[in-house]
């Protein structure tokens, strides 16, 4: 049986339509999916949305609609762009779901039953953006003055009854979870969350009296759960918790928490504390990548900068923009994007350099061999050089930086090879063998259609669609699609079981800036 793997985003808020952050964890998270699985892992892939809390109930109030009402219309655009994007999730799970309200209140009575649990007043700051709580040292002054959360959300002071979690009994247990290197990557957000820790933890305010939009908290009813408490346990309900037995028994502990650099408190102390009380595994992996801005700045309603995602794709194509936040972004730091930069990147290197090398190579073997696979007849010392570049590439470089998250150093790798593949074009010139020796012509064709198979293999993960509709012109069996198999000797299979070329179609159309953004 396969290994298994399971990596979960983060829940989005629904109490607005998706933004290109969320876009951009969603990709990425399916990169990393699609290629675990093509490694031969049994991935399971969870997201969803986190849809309790303040803020849903207030934006509600606006709308004049009850919170459920706009939960179901809000969680529905961020199923529409995941599916949209080409998302290959296994769960999008709501957290105003049946099931996940019983495995909250479960994740609950467990802590309760370890002593963790007591009721208080609460007084302090509570930021209904973030729907955090703050720590008066932790607030900086706003521009008149106002005090805001570190984020530089308004915070406002807070008095309620609450239930607390004995956070501050978990200190040194964390301290020693984060001292782990491979717990929380990349090392600076380990770093913050240690510095964090060590500076001494206070137990946190884990319930809310003063709205009513959340999962009831067992035996209080007047409370519901403090929505992270709530929206942390996804993971679990996801997998059939409080049943232990099933998809909850093969896939947890999580392997990989993928989460934006805001949250990692949550994910990386709160979290962390509450399933060692409850007595559950922790996941083993937190990765926290860092944000994406627009030109430099970061998207917000005020400055009139917020994208569409799905119109990104729609303009440009869903694998170009895919490729484009894998390729461009150094993963775990922050990352900038514009229209200009996405038409330059795809036309540099999907249309020019790894269509233009597909598109040739398969028209000339469309054409000077009448669509059958060419003959090897004898490899020459270029060719082998070519072969091990590209499968030194393709099989060893771009999976070792992926499987570390380090997408755009695997996507160098990739384009080195693309690049080796054009220089080798260009230089045995085989529309020029075509006259002069036909049989190198051959053999020639037949090195650039193996090393683009392979590369285009390599690719799936990042463009599944494009690389899947080149793959198929060239008659590589959906078995073949994977590191290992691409490996193998199937090239002589295929041509001798008669596989004909049809007229070759491009995948990588080169784009054009709109007017309006040129």
């Amino acid at each position: 049986m396969a290994e298994p793997f399971y990596i979960t985003t983060a829940i989005s808020y629904p109490n607005g339509k998706p933004h290109i952050g969320h876009a951009y964890e969603a990709i990425a998270a399916d990169v990393i999916a699609r290629f675990q699985r093509q490694m031969g892992r049994d991935v399971r892939f969870q997201t969803g949305t986190d849809e309790h809390g303040l803020k849903m109930a207030q934006k509600a109030r606006e709308l004049g609609l009850e919170p459920k009402q706009l939960a179901d219309q809000m969680s529905q655009h961020f199923i529409d762009m995941c599916d949209g994007l080409n998302v290959s999730y296994d769960v999008f799970q709501r957290t105003t779901e049946p099931r996940h309200h019983n495995a909250s209140q479960e994740l609950w009575r467990r802590m309760e039953a370890s002593g963790d649990l007591y009721l208080d007043r609460y007084e302090g700051w509570y930021s209904v953006r973030d729907e955090a709580y703050y720590d008066e040292s932790e607030l900086i002054a706003g521009e008149g003055g106002d005090k805001l959360s570190p984020q530089g959300t308004p915070v406002e002071w807070t008095v309620e009854e609450s239930w607390f979690f004995r956070l501050s009994a978990y200190q040194d247990k964390l301290v020693a979870l984060l001292e782990n290197e491979d717990f929380v990557r990349p090392e600076s957000r380990r770093n913050e969350m240690l510095a964090f820790v060590r500076s001494g933890l206070r137990d946190l305010s884990i319930s809310r009296t003063s709205f009513d939009w959340g999962v009831k908290v067992p035996g209080s009813d007047n409370h519901v759960m403090y929505v992270w408490v709530d929206a942390l346990t996804n993971y679990l309900t996801g997998l059939g918790f409080p049943d232990e037995s099933g998809d909850f028994a093969r896939y947890w502990p999580c392997n990989l928490h993928l989460i934006g650099k805001d949250i990692t408190r949550f994910h990386t102390v709160y979290w962390p504390a509450f399933l060692m009380s409850a007595g559950i595994a922790l996941p083993r992996h937190v990765f926290s990548h860092g944000f994406l801005l627009n030109r430099g700045q970061k998207e917000s309603k005020s400055l009139g900068n917020v994208t569409d995602p799905m119109g990104l794709a729609e303009r440009f194509g869903v694998d170009s923009l895919r490729y484009f936040l894998m390729r461009e972004v150094a993963f775990g730091q922050d990352g900038s994007y514009s229209v200009e930069a996405i038409v330059a990147r795809c036309n540099a290197e999907l249309a020019n350099s790894f269509g233009n090398l597909a598109q040739r190579t398969l028209s000339q073997i469309f054409k000077n061999c009448d669509g059958y696979l060419p003959e090897i007849t004898e490899h020459a010392a270029e060719d082998f050089a070519l072969f091990e570049l590209v499968d030194e590439a393709a099989t060893k470089h771009l999976p070792e930086s992926f499987a570390a998250l380090e997408f755009s150093v695997g996507l160098e790798h990739w384009m080195a090879a693309i690049f080796a593949c054009n220089q080798y074009v260009d230089a045995q010139a085989p529309w020029t063998l075509r006259k002069t020796d036909p049989a190198r012509m051959q053999t020639v064709l037949a090195t650039l259609f193996i090393s683009i198979a392979q590369l285009a293999v390599a690719a799936i993960p990042v463009m599944p669609d494009s690389a899947a509709k080149l793959l198929d012109q060239m008659g590589i069996a959906p078995e073949l699609r994977s590191y290992a198999a691409i490996q193998s000797h199937w090239y002589s299979p295929l041509a001798e079981s008669g596989f004909r070329l049809s007229q070759p179609v491009g995948v990588f159309p080169r784009l054009e800036a709109p007017v309006e953004d040129a």
